[in-house]
């Protein structure tokens, strides 16, 4: 073997050294062997996001809206019990009513974002009498989207009157 001969095969053996690291420094990187644009899907998952994203992002807004519907029902049948039973408790039908409406308003001042219509019924105001209470409002809901509808919601309850109170 000749001198030239011999640095000729050092060098070939040498580029195919690079090459290979080459090769394997691209396929570590997730390139392909015809080499960055020889692919031709290159960016699609750019365009994947920029579609699927504001589809997400209105989809988790919606589902908020829903639960904050479904929070506003929880709350309007407290509010529906907790005015049924304040009313039971007086023995005077007058202070009764009052007492309901204070505690209806009360307990969905946050919930509600117009007025808060408040109903009595009873069958008989004595003893072994019933006050029955339906509360109903407009709740935000889909409002907070900015979407311009609003949701009437109501709820009744009815609570046995204190039989140990004096009935006026």
């Amino acid at each position: 073997m000749t001198y030239t001969t011999a640095t000729a095969t050092a060098t070939a053996t040498a580029a195919a050294r690079a090459a290979a690291s080459g090769l394997r420094r691209r396929a570590a990187a997730g390139e392909r062997a015809g080499g960055p644009r020889g692919s031709g899907d290159a960016g699609i998952s750019t365009i994947e996001v920029v579609i699927i994203a504001p589809v997400l992002i209105l989809f988790i807004l919606v589902l908020v809206a829903f639960g904050q519907l479904a929070d506003a029902r929880g709350e309007l049948d407290g509010a529906a019990r907790d005015a049924a039973r304040a009313g039971s408790l007086h023995g005077n039908q007058g202070k009764a009513n009052n007492a309901a409406r204070q505690t209806a308003r009360a307990d969905l001042q946050h919930i509600c974002s117009g007025p808060i219509t408040i109903t009595h019924t009873n069958t008989r105001w004595a003893p072994g009498g019933v006050y029955t209470v339906q509360v109903s409002c407009r709740v935000r809901g889909l409002a907070d989207l900015g979407l311009p509808i609003t949701t009437t919601l109501s709820s009744e309850f009815a609570s046995p009157l204190d039989p140990y109170r004096r009935f006026e």
